[in-house]
């Protein structure tokens, strides 16, 4: 395994408009709008302060990669911290790479029903996927759709018909292949490919509090 690594409210007379997105408060940030998971038409999902300039870190992760799981494991703290202070906007993107069954469905599967998880869930889900991954590698088959729609429920999201459905299987593959990525996970700072480093919770703060990529 390669390790390359608003709710808007507006009222009116009898309207009121929400926007489909969660912030965070966090003690002590200096966000000028607050910080926000927001769901982009690709399926992305971007944490960070939607007034801010702080760096763009792009992860692409699959959640039947077991590296993928284990950088999440390591820094996944840092990374959200670091959002909702204000420091780093993080898009997370869902990717499938694997080719060979099981993986691949394994992936598919996962990714899919990430979709159909709401914004407010929709990291709680991220563990809970991590939390399931199908072991042994490359030989277990997992991310069963009925399990699927019960770590929806566990985490506050009744999505149950679209995630037993997969309706959102073919889009996922579409952008995965748009992607162009061939292994995960990949990180990308401002564009830049991040390495080994971005497994070190330290190493990977300076870097983003830098404000520049780093090439390994």
């Amino acid at each position: 395994m390669n390790k390359r690594v608003t709710a808007v409210v507006a009222v009116g007379v009898a309207l009121v408009v929400l926007l489909t997105v969660v912030a965070f408060s966090e003690p002590g940030t200096t966000a000028a709008q607050g910080v926000r998971l927001t769901r982009q038409p690709d399926g992305s999902m971007v944490l960070a302060d939607r007034g801010g300039d702080a760096p763009v870190l792009d992860l692409y992760e699959d959640f039947d990669c077991p590296v993928c799981k284990e950088l999440h494991t390591r820094v996944n703290a840092t990374i959200e911290r670091l959002a909702k202070e204000g420091k780093v906007k993080v898009v997370f993107h869902p990717v499938t790479v694997f080719e060979d069954e099981p993986m691949r469905s394994n992936s598919v599967r996962a990714a899919a029903a990430a979709r159909c998880v709401p914004e407010e869930s929709w990291l709680a889900f991220r563990e809970e996927l991590y939390a399931m991954q199908p072991s042994p590698h490359g030989l277990a088959s997992g991310f069963d759709v009925q399990a699927l729609a019960k770590a929806a429920r566990k985490v506050g999201a009744d999505v149950d018909q679209c995630v037993i459905s997969q309706s959102y299987a073919d889009a996922h593959l579409q952008e995965s292949a748009k992607a162009g990525i061939d292994g995960t996970p990949t990180l990308l700072l401002d564009g830049e490919v991040l390495g080994n480093e971005a497994f070190d919770p330290a190493t990977l703060e300076r870097a983003i509090t830098g404000g520049s990529g780093v090439t390994v």
